[in-house]
């Protein structure tokens, strides 16, 4: 790949359609099938889940709906929750747990790193000591740096490659105070139903059925200098993972700079294409070009805002189910309604009683 800076729109491309996820400041759903997978092996354990959930604010018959999905904040609380109860921040997916507090000391081994490749390595070293079934290396191959996770113990799952991406990811964008872009992820394990939603976390260029896993992204990342204090640390680790799971992805695409937009206005005033494309500076076969290249139509951008909107408003016991729907800019409830079944395979009210979301 030719030469290029970490802020050159060609190498921001590579991400761009990266959009469903939310960037800064913006908010996000994750699908059920992840909250499956992170409880797993609790249940194969044993382990009273449904509590866990609940606490949460998921409701165990979400589990069995393949469309739901819960808020970030929601599955952070989980994340926590299966942590304690296991004594391990890995959701007991290696041989060797990651104790309670062992990402607060991954933390604290990489702040006073100079730059994001002495932290990277710094990361790298730590999850080696932590955990038994996989082993990370950092390599260079020309203007690109590569991570590559093998398995050292048979199959490694999934959900457990991902886990391991999230919080090298995580930690490295916060560290820098900015996205690092990817230019491909591939996945050494079979390509599961819900493989679009990996493509949400990490790109477009997320691939499956691998020989090995691994990471490329631009090498002039390495030189970024860390920005992140120790005094900086308390509030990331009070806010994570929710904090990352969908901080850092590409704010420069045409996708997400239309959801910004969109947001800084109530549904019901959201413009139609031509006006968007206007107030963008652009013609409106440019905007819906370069949206189609992303992946993210417009129509899908507006529907995916209005379905974690209600999810989010549905939590709050305040709103009734009549005021979401006008919050969001139907004209009708029963228009509302089928909307959100199409987008949950759920009505609202079902929804919400549920997810027994006074629980968490």
């Amino acid at each position: 790949m030719p030469a290029a800076t970490i802020d050159d729109g060609r190498i921001c491309h590579m991400e761009s359609a990266n959009g469903q996820a939310a960037e800064p400041g913006g908010r996000g759903s994750i699908a059920i099938q992840f909250v499956d997978d992170a409880v797993s092996v609790a249940r194969r354990r044993g382990l009273a889940i449904a509590p866990m959930l609940a606490a949460a604010g998921i409701a165990p018959a979400r589990l069995a709906q393949p469309r739901a999905r819960v808020t970030v904040a929601s599955f952070g609380r989980l994340w926590r929750a299966l942590a304690d109860a296991m004594d391990d921040e890995f959701f007991g997916l290696d041989a060797h747990p990651m104790r309670r507090g062992s990402f607060r000391m991954m933390c604290h081994a990489t702040i006073g790193a100079a730059t994001l490749e002495q932290a990277l390595r710094r990361q790298i070293r730590f999850l080696g000591l932590v955990l038994d079934d996989q082993r990370a290396c950092l390599t260079r191959d020309g203007d690109i740096a590569v991570v590559v996770v093998e398995a050292r113990r048979g199959a490694v799952p999934l959900f457990a490659y991902g886990t391991v991406m999230t919080l090298l990811l995580g930690l490295s964008c916060w560290l820098v105070d900015r996205r690092v872009p990817i230019a491909s992820l591939d996945f050494a394990a079979p390509e599961p139903r819900h493989a679009a939603e990996y493509r949400v976390l990490f790109g477009e260029r997320t691939r499956f059925d691998a020989a090995c896993t691994r990471l490329a992204f631009d090498a002039a990342a390495l030189a970024l200098p860390v920005q992140r204090r120790a005094e900086d640390l308390d509030e990331f680790l009070t806010e994570a993972p929710a904090n990352f799971l969908v901080r850092y992805r590409n704010p420069h695409s045409f996708a997400a700079r239309v959801r910004r937009r969109l947001r800084e206005l109530p549904p019901e005033d959201w413009p139609d294409f031509d006006a968007l494309a206007k107030s963008m500076r652009t013609t409106a076969s440019t905007l819906r070009r370069r949206l189609d290249e992303e992946g993210q139509p417009y129509q899908a951008i507006k529907d995916a805002l209005r379905r974690d909107l209600a999810i989010e408003l549905l939590a709050d016991a305040g709103n009734s189910v009549l005021d979401v729907a006008c919050r969001l800019g139907f004209a009708e409830a029963s228009a509302f309604h089928r909307a959100f079944r199409r987008w949950t395979g759920a009505s609202p009210g079902a929804y919400r009683d549920r997810t027994n979301l006074r629980a968490g």
